[in-house]
């Protein structure tokens, strides 16, 4: 696509007008960072004179329905995010669990290590920090991990961190009605507002910036949302749940 526009002295800018999208994004389209919709390749492929090639070049990416090129990395979304919404029904999020509480899970000092490198983003001094809200469910509080103490430690870190100005978490209770049933997601907001989302699954996880998947996720935070305590009552929720592992 680069080759295509650069060859015909296209800007950036005309493509993001053209497409109604930001430069960013075209800039991250092109540098292989951002997945590009149907109809905006079918839409430069004209502009670009480009006789369906970069169509063809699309559909061979998204052969077999594979949500998104090889390429995209969730580490880095989840580093370059301005906000995260996440929802757990069952275990607490990794960026917000101890070293403990962490190695209940992970196989090596190393995996740890790396996963409480990830959590530099949420403290971070040299950018500003993500902000991250964290809709964990009331189960999430009872899973007992490892042991009481490790389970202690854990709460009393969540409570720490729900004093921060950019994490809030919410304490999602079970009011008879189901929602967040189709399993624990990350939602990644950049600063251009686009999205890319996690989903975890039994067999690995899916990254996708797939707009039909991207609304369904919406749909459900939307209802998890409505159901989630305010902070402050979510943070005595926490404080009870300490008390239970005390």
């Amino acid at each position: 696509m680069r080759r295509l526009r650069e060859a015909k002295d296209v800007l950036q800018e005309t493509i993001a007008n053209l497409t109604k999208v930001s430069p960013a994004q075209v800039s991250r389209i092109e540098n292989g960072k951002k997945r590009a919709t149907r109809s905006f390749v079918t839409t430069v492929d004209d502009y670009l004179d480009a006789g369906g090639s970069l169509l063809s070049l699309w559909e061979d990416l998204n052969r077999d329905g594979h949500p998104v090129p090889i390429w995209f990395d969730w580490p880095q979304t989840e580093s370059d995010a301005a906000e995260l919404v996440t929802w757990e029904h069952t275990i607490v999020p990794g960026l917000l669990q101890t070293p403990a509480y962490a190695r209940g899970f992970l196989k090596s000092d190393e995996a740890v290590e790396a996963r409480m490198a990830r959590q530099a983003i949420l403290t971070r001094e040299d950018a500003p920090p993500t902000a991250l809200v964290a809709l964990l469910s009331e189960y999430v509080l009872d899973y007992l991990v490892t042991s009481p103490e490790v389970m202690r430690e854990q709460i009393e870190h969540l409570i720490a961190l729900s004093e921060r100005p950019n994490i809030t978490i919410q304490i999602v209770r079970n009011d008879g009605r189901p929602a967040g049933t189709g399993g624990a997601f990350v939602v990644a907001t950049k600063e251009d507002r686009s999205e890319v989302a996690y989903m975890e699954t039994t067999v690995r996880g899916i990254t996708t910036d797939n707009p039909a998947d991207l609304a369904k996720l919406s749909e459900s935070l939307r209802e998890l949302r409505a159901r989630a305590l305010p902070e402050d009552m979510s943070r005595d929720r926490l404080k009870e749940a300490l008390e239970k592992w005390t």
